[in-house]
């Protein structure tokens, strides 16, 4: 069985600024299912979010949801959800110092940074709004605060729908990359076998970590670029970089995973589906 990993908004679900192609997510569940592929949502969304975006979007349920920035980890069999305990006593283990009150005690009064609400925290995410325009002023007090205390990973990621900064505090044992790795341990896939599909900032680890990468066309700039450097640094990465034109699709959103997944092979055969190889040479 191979694994396919996806985020959610502005990924698979054609929520930005773009044009998406009306017909690429009943084509996405259509194929996932055909070619006995393990699914997995690799997401900020918590579980109630994660499911309004099924029953909004019409994409299938995945067979595991890493929910919260990665921090919480379920399956999803028969119709029902079962959270994975093992992962939260993972998580506890290899970042023993972790504490997120300590840490929001740690952030307090930093001006321009604002606790989200309580529905996006939970015991291993601690996530604030930061104003954009004044970022780099209120990361650098992050740091001073709070970097190497405990054994956090600080990820900055902006919301070009919303206009919003947005700052994640995680374990370092607990983000989508280490989450993804945990999936791919359980099912014995090796990761240059596992592929992972992005858009925006706090996807950059898995995209980075030796997975089969996928940034769908409508990618965040930066991200394109620290994807780039980061390739440029490490010739063995793997990222696919959508551009569209492959079975008459744009490249955005689901249309995008669609092209990466043909280019690893995940569909099948990328020269039996197009007449033309719509840019998949590129990203190798």
């Amino acid at each position: 069985m191979q694994i396919l990993a996806t985020d959610l908004d502005r990924t698979l679900l054609p929520n930005g600024k773009w044009e998406a192609d009306s017909g690429a997510i009943p084509l996405f569940n259509r194929l996932t299912r055909e070619n006995d592929i393990l699914l997995v949502y690799v997401t900020g969304r918590n579980l109630d979010l994660t499911e309004r975006a099924i029953r909004e979007y019409g994409v299938r349920f995945p067979d595991i949801l890493c929910g919260d920035v990665g921090t919480t980890i379920r399956r999803y069999e028969q119709g029902h959800w079962h959270l994975d305990e093992g992962w939260s006593q993972h998580v506890h283990r290899t970042s023993p110092r972790w504490d997120a009150p300590a840490l929001a005690a740690a952030v307090e009064g930093i001006d321009g940074l604002r606790e989200q609400e309580p529905e996006h925290l939970n015991p291993f995410k601690q996530s604030y709004y930061v104003n954009h325009e004044s970022k780099d002023q209120i990361l650098r007090e992050v740091d001073a605060r709070v970097k190497g205390r405990f054994d956090e990973e600080i990820i900055y990621s902006f919301d070009s729908l919303d206009g919003k900064g947005l700052l994640d505090f995680l374990p370092h044992s607990a983000t989508k990359q280490t989450a993804l790795e945990y999936v791919a341990s359980a099912f014995g896939s090796p990761r240059e076998e596992v592929v992972f599909c992005g858009d925006s900032g706090n996807d950059i680890f898995p995209l980075t970590a030796g997975f089969c990468g996928v940034l769908v066309k409508n990618a965040d700039e930066q991200l394109v670029d620290n994807v780039r450097a980061a390739m440029e640094a490490d010739p063995r990465l793997q990222v696919y970089f959508a551009v569209g034109g492959f079975m008459g699709l744009n490249g955005n959103y689901a249309s995008g995973v669609i092209e990466g997944c043909f280019h690893y092979g995940l569909f099948g055969d990328a020269r039996s589906a197009a007449p033309d190889d719509g840019g998949m040479s590129q990203g190798v």
